[in-house]
């Protein structure tokens, strides 16, 4: 088993907020609902999810500059496995004391509206609604800052980004288009597993993204990346390439993103939050993670961006959490195996009694390959899917059970008290 190193475009191409090991670095773990107060007393026992199988070592690509952050190596925790748990545990959209989100509504486009237009006019129409996003780190022994990418989603000041640009920040300015100078910025919430954050800043007047509709999304597609690669000077860097994958899912010990895009467009340290467009300007990713070479796997251009099919809901949940609204987990109640023999999918070892799996007839020894309409390759992408639901949501499942294909229904629960 080949360990595959990833970087994130926020904290430089070997380092994120997760810690180094031998060169690799990790994705942020997945945090319960925290306010700042109790993110800083609970930062040495925040929870970390470790994979039972890891097929890949993925890190944030994040802008933070080399050394300069080396205080937040190693420093989270205790960890605790997913096998000993069940799936709906690693979400974690996490609320700052700064309630206020906007009421906007975010802009998409229908599929297939708008014109194409050439990669000039892509960057012409997106670049008003691009920013810098600067981040500083300060625990009192040390310091540090880093810098990412940022979309604007409503005029009055709604600022998306990844959650790792601003994770732990002791302050967040952001730098809009043609400003000469940054204006702070408040972290109004953050989701850790699916590694987006909502910003918001004090200005109007601001021009808004269009966002692309999920269906709209082929393999194939030319698309064209937009991002403040490696804090050069001047304007954003943009790169050009297409849709290589879809469903894509990136596992680390920490956790999982699932639905990623693939993309052959270069991405850089800088880049992450930043939009991944269609030739229409819309945005159909947010770019989050890129492919590394290493001494035994070659890499060229492979990088992932977060699709507008978990965009959209996660900046809802975010306005929601940001205004004061309780978001609760979605409970299944299931352990998971890897498999042994090879194949794609994540097995069932054990189910508790009483619980949602258990009413849908999910047994131990199921295979699931199959998701909310999605592919399950293995335990990390079944994990992610239940993340992203709530109490009361329904999910269909697909189970391989002695070589019958089954689907099955169930209907998340809240988690029950330990």
């Amino acid at each position: 088993m080949h360990v595959l190193p990833f970087s994130h475009p926020a904290r430089g191409p070997l380092e994120a907020r997760g810690g180094r090991n031998n060169g690799v670095s990790y994705f942020p773990p997945p945090t319960p609902l925290e306010t700042p107060t109790e993110r800083s007393s609970s930062k040495h026992v925040r929870r970390r999810w470790i994979l039972a199988s890891v097929i890949v070592v993925a890190t944030v690509i994040g802008g933070f500059v080399g050394a300069q952050i080396a205080q937040e190596t190693g420093d989270n925790g205790r960890t605790e496995s997913v096998s000993t748990t069940t799936p709906g545990s690693t979400a974690g959209v996490e609320q700052t004391d700064v309630p206020g989100s906007s009421r906007q509504p975010v802009q998409t486009a229908p599929a297939g509206t708008g014109s194409e237009l050439s990669v000039s006019q892509v960057v012409d129409r997106i670049s008003p609604s691009v920013v810098t996003v600067l981040s500083t780190l300060d625990d009192g022994m040390s310091s540090g800052s880093g810098t990412g990418t940022g979309v604007v989603v409503t005029s009055d000041g709604e600022i998306l980004t990844n959650a790792h640009v601003v994770d732990g920040a002791t302050s967040v300015r952001v730098l809009l288009d043609g400003a000469i100078d940054p204006i702070e910025a408040r972290v109004l919430a953050l989701d850790m597993g699916n590694d987006l954050a909502l910003l918001k800043v004090d200005r109007t007047g601001l021009k808004p993204a269009v966002f692309a509709t999920p269906d709209s999304i082929r393999i194939g597609d030319e698309v064209v990346a937009i991002g403040f690669a490696l804090n050069l000077d001047g304007g954003p860097t943009v790169t050009r390439g297409i849709v290589s994958a879809l469903n894509r899912t990136l596992v680390n010990e920490d956790g999982a993103l699932d639905g990623l895009i693939q993309t052959d467009a270069a991405i850089s340290s800088g880049n992450s939050g930043g939009p991944l467009l269609n030739i229409r300007a819309q945005i159909i990713g947010i770019n989050t993670a890129v492919f590394q070479s290493s001494g035994v796997v070659a890499a060229n251009n492979v990088g992932f961006a977060i699709s507008v099919s978990e965009v959209l809901p996660v900046i809802q949940e975010l306005r929601a959490v940001a205004n004061g609204e309780p978001r609760i987990e979605g409970y299944l109640g299931v352990e998971l195996v890897p498999r042994s023999d090879g194949g794609r999918g994540a097995v069932i070892n054990l189910v508790t009694p009483g619980s949602p799996a258990a009413a849908a007839g999910i047994m131990a020894g199921d295979v699931v390959i199959a998701a909310d309409r999605s592919p399950v390759d293995g335990q990390a992408a079944f994990v992610a899917a239940i993340r992203d639901k709530s109490p009361g949501d329904s999910i269909d499942i697909v189970v391989l059970r002695k070589g019958e294909r089954l689907t099955l229904t169930a209907v998340l629960a809240e988690r029950p008290s330990p």
